[in-house]
């Protein structure tokens, strides 16, 4: 049991860290944002490299931000009955949700994304606009690695769940 606890926190250090970076990213993003339009309306230029950045920020954002958010119970969801269920019952949801649906579609984004990054890296891909960005595989392995976050998070809900559901309390907790 040790273990498992010990692994439980492993993963959520590293996906808040991942997480509390992302914002970061944000900060970025909106400068480049700002940049942008400001270049485009006010000086009359536009660059194919920025907006290509912006969107693939954007990506990083959103793809690393997902098991942070998974992690503080931040998605979005219609609480129209979870909210009224007992602890209890919103652990055998989690769990259940976790094993049936959330756990195999990281496994299955993980292995098909594999190729799909391995070519990008293999080819050296780049945008096909002129004066996009160079090394297109560095945003498309995001994609694995953050399905692997998610997997990680998802583990630890589907344990905590489990935790609940056998009224097993670690010690410290």
């Amino acid at each position: 049991m040790k273990l498992l606890l010990k692994l439980i926190s492993i993963i959520e250090s590293i996906n808040k860290k991942i997480g509390r970076a992302t914002t970061y990213l944000t900060a970025l993003l909106v400068i480049l944002v700002f940049y942008d339009v400001f270049a485009r309306y006010v000086l009359q230029t536009s660059h194919v490299a920025v907006q290509e950045l912006e969107w693939n920020i954007f990506a990083a954002i959103f793809l690393l931000g997902a098991a942070y958010t998974l992690q503080t119970d931040n998605h979005v969801r219609v609480d129209i009955f979870y909210s009224k269920f007992s602890i209890k019952q919103k652990a055998f949801i989690d769990f259940a949700g976790t094993i049936l649906f959330l756990l195999p579609l990281c496994v299955v984004i993980i292995i098909s994304s594999k190729d799909f990054v391995v070519t990008s890296f293999l080819i050296n891909e780049s945008s096909p606009d002129p004066g996009g960005l160079p090394a297109r595989f560095i945003i498309k392995a995001i994609l694995p690695v953050s399905f692997f976050l998610l997997l990680g998070q998802g583990i630890v809900l589907f344990l905590r769940s489990f935790f609940t559901l056998i009224n097993y309390t670690p010690k410290g907790n």
